[in-house]
């Protein structure tokens, strides 16, 4: 029987519904019209989410992903509005999200003859996708469509791309939609070194005072349940990354919360004394290491990971397991026995003691004060986003986070704009839950627009834009090391934030005072007729701690504000 005959953009639609896609995040363009025209004809169950912007969709496919562990849809024009998706693409490689972005092309035979809005996409986005295709043949799209979503969500996942000519989205498909994949090139073990395994859990009994560091990786993986069950066998303190917040429950014991620039002091000053540091799942960042070459030098480093290429690349660790988290601790928690590190704990709960997470309630309002009464007033249960500065890092020490897939935040690429799309996305993923996004007025005024996005469905995000005026992180960097020579970094001129939600159509809130928080953060939970926006007047120059001067080793670590001059870093914000 002869394959049914469609364009080449009703068979994208159907194999991406086969893949189970929910929604398509996208904007319109020319280029792309037959594959628009298919969410028409097709009769689809596909939802197409039209945002305001290519970024805001390209940002709300990565929170969805985010907040669901499932791979996410981008849908946008040939030109301009590819390029547009390219920050979006950048902050969910460098973050190992799975994103699938399908662009619109001018025709096949007018490639490389600047034609009108085209763009080489394919090769402008080379180095931030896992994988990218060039579709020459609508016969050829239903096994992309299918290799696609397979590169992206194995192994160490990632965006890819297909760009797709008019004239192909737009051409006869009479192909098998279920056609077999061809990646001779790609090819995933997933078994375990049974020696090395052994000698982890070795190194493992031999310790005294060991630490885990629990990564994004190890949360991809799943890894979230058998994690805690070696981490009470064992009894090993658990730290984690910034984007493993949540794979080891962060209210546990036996938990460290976050390591590195501004980390908990507890959980950095444990890096500085373990002797033995198991690492899953994490690459070993640099904001984590410090100066590497003293990070945890006195230490045995074991790292598990699933991407090769990370093993070695920053820390030279003494044994090297490249394998999925997941599989591999499956393997290791049937050797490992309990070991004795009573005392150890108890050394570091001092540390807990003498260097709690605090904030001073006198003076102004202080966005520490808003994460916590939130974080009280959602029991832990929120899926948080954030956007990306200082309110990031007071957000990650005052949200505590019990399970995975709560807590979306940039950690690579560092994307200011990021939080308000990624709420939306997370909305539309887990429409049952509280979505709240922490923002502050710089980043929130990069895609505020996505607003009409959000008012459109409904949404019922909580939007809290922490509100200094001031580019927060950058002027603390200024105030610290280049001898308070602040230098663009005043947002003068900022909107009336209440008023710009109104005109969206919006419920806005006014916060400005201690006294008010409880109150009128429970107002917006309460209120579920829509997206809510909390405009909070926050204290302008109150700045991070603790805090690890970039490129200095973590002894150096920052208590609390120094009281002598400090050297400029030698590394990035």
């Amino acid at each position: 029987m002869a394959n049914e005959i469609m364009e080449g953009g009703q068979a994208i639609i159907r194999c991406l519904e086969s893949e189970g896609v929910e929604y398509i995040f996208g904007y319109s363009g020319g280029a792309a019209i037959p594959i628009f025209d298919a969410l028409v004809t097709t009769n689809t169950k596909i939802k197409f989410i039209l945002v305001r912007h290519e970024q805001g969709a390209a940002h709300m496919a990565d929170g969805y992903a985010r907040a669901t562990g499932k791979p996410a849809v981008v849908l946008v024009t040939s030109g301009p509005g590819a390029t547009n998706t390219l920050t979006g693409i950048m902050t969910a490689h460098m973050d190992s999200v799975p994103m699938i972005v399908l662009t619109g092309q001018s025709v096949s035979w007018m490639l490389g003859k600047d034609a009108f809005q085209e763009a080489d996409i394919f090769g402008i986005t080379m180095p931030v996708v896992k994988h990218s295709y060039m579709v020459k043949d609508p016969n050829d799209i239903p096994r992309i469509v299918r290799e696609a979503f397979h590169v992206s969500t194995t192994g160490r996942p990632g965006p890819v791309l297909i760009d797709i000519p008019k004239d192909i989205s737009g051409g006869p498909c009479t192909a098998d939609l279920h056609a077999e994949m061809d990646l001779p090139g790609y090819r995933l073990d997933f078994s375990v070194d049974n020696d090395i395994i052994h000698e982890i859990a070795e190194a493992l009994s031999k310790a005294e005072r060991p630490l885990i560091l629990a990564g994004h990786g190890a949360m991809i993986s799943g890894a979230d349940n058998i994690l805690k069950t070696l981490a009470e066998k064992a009894q090993i303190p658990v730290t984690t990354t910034l984007l493993g917040k949540g794979v080891f429950p962060e209210t546990h014991e036996l938990a460290l919360g976050m390591l590195g620039m501004h980390g908990t002091a507890y959980a950095n000053k444990a890096v500085c004394e373990c002797d033995l540091l198991l690492n899953i799942g994490s690459r070993f960042d640099d904001r984590i290491l410090g100066q590497p070459a003293e990070f945890c030098k006195n230490a045995t480093i074991i790292h598990i990971d699933i991407d090769a290429t990370e093993i070695g690349k920053m820390i030279q660790p003494q044994i090297a397991c490249v394998a999925d988290a997941k599989t591999a601790l499956e393997e290791l928690i049937k050797h490992v026995p309990v070991l004795e590190t009573a005392v150890w704990r108890k050394h570091l709960d001092g540390y807990k003691a003498k260097y709690p997470l605090k904030f001073k309630r006198q003076g102004g309002l202080k966005m520490q004060h808003i994460i916590d009464e939130f974080y009280k007033l959602t029991d832990g249960k929120a899926c948080v986003a954030t956007d990306v500065g200082q309110h990031q890092m007071w957000a990650a020490q005052f949200y505590l986070n019990d399970s995975r897939y709560n807590w979306l935040s940039s950690g690579g690429a560092g994307t200011m704009g990021v939080g308000l799309p990624y709420c939306i996305g997370a909305a539309f993923g887990r429409p049952n839950d509280v979505n709240v996004c922490f923002v502050g007025d710089g980043g929130f005024q990069m895609t505020f627009f996505e607003l009409a996005t959000a008012a459109l469905h409904k949404l019922p995000i909580k939007i809290v834009v922490l509100n200094n005026h001031y580019l927060g992180m950058v002027r603390q960097w200024q105030e610290l090391f280049y001898e308070d020579r602040t230098s663009g970094v005043d947002l003068e001129g900022n909107p009336d934030f209440v008023k710009l939600a109104e005109s969206f159509g919006i419920k806005g809130f006014n916060l400005r005072r201690p006294g008010d928080v409880k109150r009128v953060l429970q107002s917006a939970l309460d209120y579920n007729e829509g997206p809510c926006l909390i405009n909070c007047e926050v204290e302008k120059t109150d700045n991070v701690f603790p805090m690890i001067p970039a490129g200095a080793p973590i002894e150096h670590m920052l208590i609390e504000p120094p009281n002598r001059k400090l050297e400029k870093p030698t590394g990035s914000t």
